[in-house]
């Protein structure tokens, strides 16, 4: 019986490095599709070439080469990031809370983070801030600031799905609320809010790529050194204490970094919802609940639904383009009533 734990185990390392290279052929296919018609061969020949070559051949054409290295590559690349902080974050928020309702969405920490966003835009407050950072930082502010109100609100870590829902809905209409008066006093820079408010990667570019990747890799990294406390938190509060283990110390170390890497994809792609609701349980269903096996699956499959969402969003109009936020929310809305209808009894 001692031997089967590491034969499963290998098995789905074999899984993780199968869909690793899911999402990275994913990623190339996908640069080939847009409003500029570049076939696939040529996408793959200009990505082969920019990767391992200094020269491109004469019969590549030169715009050709800007829209897939100076367009597409930072927002396949971003999108990918994005899915997989929001599905790690939301991973994490269901196991601090041992609530399925947790989501980055959902609790309105998101909103505080594009609020965060925002606001420093409108004061000035990024300007402040050196270099590509001003954008992080301002979205972790309001991103702590929301998860903090959320704590207080529910009263408790753990808590019902009724009272963390409602402090959910009070924080994304607070937040909405402080969003219109800002939309109302800078009317000029309505089109920068409402990108916020709807979730978008059309402004991606290299600079928000270098921003932001760090920040996600290093916090999606940081959470895998705390898989056991992650099992821990849901055996229940007595059963993890009677074993040495700290609540209160993993649950803020492991809020400050889901709320972290939350606003790190917020600061370059808006809100976007439900990810952190729909993929963490999809691949709960199919793994179990042991952190350890499902939370690269958890990050992996994020990147890829998230991935396969802007595409769509970019691909369905000739001429322009959903974003992306609405193609996440068609989705993760019949999820979340699904959802609901499973907690009925405990829902008010």
């Amino acid at each position: 019986m001692k031997t089967k734990e590491p034969n499963s185990y290998s098995i789905h390392i074999v899984m993780y490095i199968v869909l690793t290279s899911v999402l990275c052929l994913a990623l190339l296919s996908f640069l080939s599709f847009g409003a500029a018609d570049i076939s696939l061969k040529e996408t793959f020949r200009i990505v082969m070439k920019g990767l391992f070559s200094n020269s491109l051949p004469e019969d590549i054409d030169k715009s050709h080469v800007y829209i897939i290295w100076q367009v597409r590559m930072p927002r396949v690349i971003i999108s990918i990031l994005v899915g997989m902080a929001l599905s790690a974050a939301g991973t994490v928020f269901q196991a601090i809370f041992r609530n399925p309702m947790s989501d980055p969405f959902i609790l309105g920490i998101s909103s505080g983070a594009a609020f965060g966003v925002a606001l420093g835009a409108v004061t000035g407050f990024m300007v402040l801030i050196p270099g590509i950072w001003g954008l992080p930082t301002s979205a972790f502010a309001g991103a702590i600031i929301a998860t903090m109100l959320i704590y207080f609100l529910s009263g408790k870590m753990q808590t019902s799905t009724t009272s963390l829902l409602l402090s959910g809905i009070a924080m994304n209409f607070f937040l909405s609320s402080l969003m219109a008066m800002l939309l109302y006093f800078n009317r000029d820079r309505i089109e920068n809010i409402i990108f916020w408010s709807m979730g978008s990667f059309s402004s991606a570019n290299w600079d928000k790529c270098l921003a932001g990747t760090p920040i996600i890799l290093i916090g999606i990294l940081s959470l895998f050194y705390f898989r056991r406390e992650l099992d821990l938190l849901l055996i229940g509060d007595e059963s993890a204490r009677s074993i040495g283990l700290s609540l209160r110390r993993v649950r803020i170390i492991l809020l400050v970094i889901s709320t972290l890497i939350t606003a790190a994809a917020v600061s370059i792609s808006g809100i976007i919802g439900f990810i952190g609701l729909i993929i963490p349980h999809i691949i709960r269903m199919i793994v179990g609940p042991k952190h350890r096996i499902m939370l690269p699956y958890a990050i992996l499959a994020g990147g890829f639904f998230t991935l396969c969402a802007d595409t769509f969003a970019r691909s369905i109009l000739p001429s322009s383009e959903i974003p992306v936020g609405i193609i996440t929310s068609l989705a993760g809305a019949p999820f979340f009533i699904y959802l609901l209808r499973n907690k009925k009894r405990e829902i008010l």
